[in-house]
């Protein structure tokens, strides 16, 4: 019913749910030295997953005793990885609030699932089609080699440098001035990144990890 594995850091993460998502995720958290237990009704997730991670059991998690019995409120950090079995996804996320686990994510399929996982109580919704979706539109629409938007329309982008930052330095071009974003980091062509001052001179063929709203990273990574 579970394996035992000795972790490399402290924090612990409950994966509940291990679908195609949820057994992802828990594998990379444990490939990075995670404690992460993962739970799932049913059996053969759980044991195609059980030599993986540190913990694996097959539970009902819609049941608070169940979830008690594994720990959970113990956990500081939970996610429900259950999608398409929306009364699962609300019940279970609602057990996880009332344990008052600090730091909650749950996956959504829609939006409107998104609202009512958020209403109960979610600190973080995941929308895994939608947000690949855009991540790849902009991608395929722009100068952009990479792109990830957080909570609160904030974005960091990895772009090709434009035109006007060529051979001076970052000051001069007033990127931030101008667009309201700050240049993180600037990679020359097989050099690995450094972090960016306002000093840092830009040459053609630099790549830029640019912060900042949303639309204002948009807006630099379409400049020629």
């Amino acid at each position: 019913m579970a394996d035992t594995k000795r972790p490399n850091r402290t924090s612990r993460i409950v994966v509940i749910g291990l679908g195609r998502f949820g057994s992802s995720l828990a594998r990379e958290l444990a490939r990075g030295g995670y404690e992460v237990l993962g739970i799932d009704a049913d059996p053969r997730r759980v044991q195609a997953i059980s030599d993986e991670v540190t913990h694996a059991a097959v539970a009902d998690t819609t049941d608070e005793e169940a979830l008690r019995q594994l720990g959970v409120p113990d956990f500081e950090r939970a996610v429900v990885g259950i999608g398409s079995n929306l009364e699962a996804s609300i019940l279970t996320t609602a057990l996880l609030v009332d344990f008052a686990i600090p730091n909650i994510w749950a996956k959504a399929t829609n939006r409107q699932q998104g609202r009512i996982l958020e209403r109960i109580g979610a600190h973080h919704v995941v929308l895994p089609e939608h947000d690949m979706g855009e991540r790849v539109a902009h991608l395929v629409t722009g100068r952009m080699l990479d792109f990830i938007e957080f909570e609160d329309d904030y974005a960091i982008v990895k772009t090709i440098a434009p035109t006007q930052t060529y051979d001076r330095p970052l000051g001069e071009s007033r990127l931030r001035s101008k667009y309201g974003v700050t240049v993180v980091g600037v990679k020359r062509p097989g050099e690995g990144f450094t972090y960016a001052t306002a000093d840092t001179v830009v040459h053609r063929g630099d790549i830029l990890i640019v912060a900042g709203k949303t639309a204002e990273v948009e807006t630099v990574a379409d400049l020629d």
